[in-house]
């Protein structure tokens, strides 16, 4: 059984991308995150220590997505998936989505991003 804690929206202004401007300036990311982890000892006890706090997750993916300029969307979501996976050990898999509304593109569009899927156990899923 998996369950999973779910934080979305947050909105962070990095400094990622190929082009000169967006590393000068930089621009607003949404990242969407589902944190997959075996929930039912909490849900017994009522106890934050036996499960993973949300203002904690938020905390350590601000800190790996600001703190390095990435060029890619790829490497700044996989440095979120390996802060999370390690900084906290309940967590079994992180799904990680970065949006970029902003992004550079000479089109109309809603959005453009990435999704990376890590685990600490790739081949159990």
């Amino acid at each position: 059984m998996t369950d999973t804690i779910f934080v979305t929206g947050l909105v962070i202004h990095a400094r990622h991308g190929v082009m000169e401007h967006e590393t000068e300036v930089g621009q607003r990311f949404v990242i969407d995150l589902e944190l997959y982890a075996d929930l039912q000892e909490s849900s017994r006890t009522d106890r934050l220590a036996d499960t993973v706090s949300y203002a904690d997750v938020v905390a350590t993916t601000t800190a790996a997505f600001k703190n390095t300029n990435y060029k890619l969307l790829e490497r700044a979501a996989g440095a979120v998936a390996d802060a999370i996976l390690s900084h906290f050990s309940r967590i079994r898999a992180v799904k990680v989505t970065v949006h970029k509304p902003h992004a550079p593109i000479a089109a109309i569009f809603d959005d453009v991003g990435v999704v990376l899927t890590r685990s600490r156990h790739p081949h159990n899923g």
